[in-house]
């Protein structure tokens, strides 16, 4: 019995901020749909003291590994060199496109040109020249084509009346 209770005090440390913020919300908005008046002052009471404290109290661990984390990935401090940095950066992406595709957000041929792309672009200069390629070919497409098609059009909307 002790080790279960063990595990859901572990839980609960674990999930305090989430537990707490839910609580929160349950009682403020119960108070609002019964009418009673209090529940605005609960409410920011609740948002402003309460979650903050509980967060600070039980969440500091985490914090604390995120903070480390972010700052090993974006200041290199975990001892990496850039360029594998870098195929760590082409790694998660590609990650990330193959859970897309395996949700179902992305379309065979929306995954197939994301992944080419993703293979292609090596440096942020490839990027830049692949962006800057797509953009004169865009706007090749919206110009018009010929002043004849203009004319023709406006020798059809003669001949119609």
């Amino acid at each position: 019995m002790s080790g279960s209770t063990k595990g859901l005090a572990d839980r609960f440390r674990e999930n305090a901020s989430s537990i707490v913020s839910v609580l929160v919300t349950g009682i403020w908005l119960a108070a609002l749909l019964l009418g009673f008046d209090w529940w605005l002052p609960f409410m920011l009471f609740g948002y402003v003291a309460v979650v903050p404290i509980v967060t600070m109290l039980f969440d500091e661990d985490e914090e604390t590994d995120d903070a480390a984390d972010w700052q090993d990935q974006d200041w290199g401090t975990s001892g990496e060199t850039q360029d594998s940095a870098d195929d760590q950066s082409v790694e998660d992406a590609l990650q990330t496109l193959r859970e897309r595709y395996a949700k179902g957000e992305l379309t065979d041929r929306q995954f197939e040109q994301k992944l080419e792309r993703l293979l292609e672009t090596e440096t942020l200069e490839d990027a830049e020249d692949r962006h800057r390629t797509d953009r004169a070919a865009a706007e090749r497409d919206r110009e018009p084509t010929s002043e004849p098609d203009i004319e023709t059009q406006a020798d059809l909307e003669t001949e119609t009346e």
